[in-house]
């Protein structure tokens, strides 16, 4: 199952967290670029002061704990963000029927 996963991650070329079990160390930020057999390699940066590192590493299946991948990002701050009852009624799924409102 996890080799599935792995594979499909690797030809979507999706950004992932990946933990080595073995390691005891997560490499964030990576790309699954290439599985042969039961190898995967993993290319990721790393940045040191003023240094910005690329890394490929090879590890074994087996070595990886836990494969994780951002599914959505909200900026800090302030900001508007809409909700559902500012949304136009032929946007709504299940939009407002007049009746309703003149209940009110």
């Amino acid at each position: 199952m996890l080799h599935r996963k792995i594979y499909q991650l690797c030809t979507d070329g999706r950004e992932v967290c990946v933990f080595l079990r073995d390691q005891q160390r997560w490499i964030e930020s990576a790309h699954i670029v290439d599985i042969e057999g039961d190898l995967v390699t993993i290319r990721y940066e790393t940045e040191d002061d003023d240094e910005v590192s690329s890394w490929e590493e090879m590890v074994r299946l087996e070595s990886i704990g836990s494969v994780t991948q951002k599914l959505a990002s909200v900026q800090r701050g302030y900001a508007d963000l809409l909700v559902a009852e500012d949304c136009p009624d032929e946007e709504q799924l299940y939009p407002k029927s007049q009746d309703s409102n003149n209940n009110e």
